[in-house]
């Protein structure tokens, strides 16, 4: 796509906007100067949000709307258009977690996850497409996760909705080169996130869960997000843990399991306790939690060198082929030593802690 224009010119919509990722995304995009359209279930979320904007000298609107209704997204759309004339960058983040094992998960909450994580992204698309082509062009930047490459024990809703992510922009940007529209599509994949995705869960675990560390930062993210929005790219692998464990799975999946059943549970756990009756927001919104941030943070990371390269265009462009073949082979020594020595007791943190 030619002639994209610089973000504070932009008109951008951010879906999932009340709280974590979208949140940040929101604030950033304003910061530099584009004109925000935010959305989510959460009225609350959304004006403290706008307010937020406004008070720091930008410009946003809110539009209280949920991603599994189709309509809805279209009048987010149209409402960007109606009050900034025009719509150049969509950014969905919107989703919804449940930490069980399948065996405790209905297929109601199965479908949910689904509903939210994966149709809710579909129908965004959907709605902005019609905007973006008419005006010129523009870009889709949707948030998956590590877990679009790699499924995750406990996570077998959330995975599942974040393989079809990546599947449905895999095709829909082919479609877009074949008939020439002037759309670029980004998939972003962070690795865990310190936002209230867990805050908000609904888990079957007894306590709080949370996924695989290292923890990164929301802002870390929206820096990506923002990046995408200037520059055409495919992918964005937010976090070097999600790197790392991307890289190993292409490279060898079965020591993935391997660490997996060793590590991949016990790694969920927190010491807060959250009964399976506990508020969560999967079929409606908890407000209480309509921050960036969330509370599994306290040794988050507030930097990751991986990402500094994904998101700085001369070393992105200029790293070589062989480093990426140098990265496989660095991960799959270390999973091959640890499988070696593991034995049961060394957890999925250790291998991803040095990124």
């Amino acid at each position: 796509m030619s002639g994209r224009r610089h973000v504070k010119d932009q008109v951008v919509v951010v879906a999932g906007a009340s709280s974590g990722i979208g949140r940040a995304a929101a604030l950033r995009f304003a910061a530099e100067g584009a004109r925000v359209v935010v959305s989510a279930r959460s009225l609350d979320g959304l004006d403290s949000l706008v307010r937020e904007i406004k008070d720091t000298g930008g410009e946003g609107t809110a539009v209280v709307a949920d991603v599994t209704d189709p309509a809805a997204m279209r009048a987010v759309a149209d409402q960007a258009v109606a009050t900034y004339g025009r719509l150049d960058t969509w950014v969905h983040v919107a989703g919804v977690l449940l930490v069980a094992a399948l065996e405790d998960t209905t297929p109601e909450e199965f479908a949910r996850v689904i509903d939210v994580n994966l149709l809710g992204q579909v129908h965004g698309a959907m709605a902005a497409l019609p905007h973006l082509r008419r005006d010129g062009g523009g870009a889709l930047i949707h948030v998956s996760s590590m877990g679009a490459k790699r499924g995750i024990p406990l996570q077998s809703a959330y995975t599942a909705s974040k393989h079809g992510v990546d599947g449905f922009l895999e095709a829909i940007r082919v479609e877009f080169r074949h008939d020439k529209v002037p759309v670029t599509v980004t998939n972003v994949m962070p690795a865990t996130i310190n936002t209230p995705l867990f805050d908000n869960a609904r888990t079957k675990l007894g306590v709080k869960p949370i996924a695989p560390p290292p923890v990164y930062p929301p802002e870390l993210v929206a820096d990506a997000i923002l990046f995408a929005a200037r520059h055409p790219v495919r992918d964005i692998v937010v976090g070097g843990a999600a790197k790392t464990l991307i890289t190993a799975q292409a490279a060898a999946p079965r020591l993935v399991d391997a660490v997996m059943r060793r590590a991949g549970y016990r790694v969920h756990f927190t010491d807060d306790p959250k009964p399976e009756d506990a508020p969560d927001n999967l079929f409606a919104p908890l407000p209480a939690h309509d921050t960036v941030t969330g509370t599994v943070g306290d040794h988050a990371r507030q930097h990751s060198v991986w990402t500094a390269i994904e998101t700085r265009p001369a070393l992105r462009y200029a790293m070589p082929l062989a480093g990426g073949a140098a990265v496989t082979a660095a991960v799959l020594t270390r999973l091959r030593a640890r499988r070696g020595r593991a034995r049961g007791n060394r957890p999925l943190n250790r291998l991803l802690r040095r990124r």
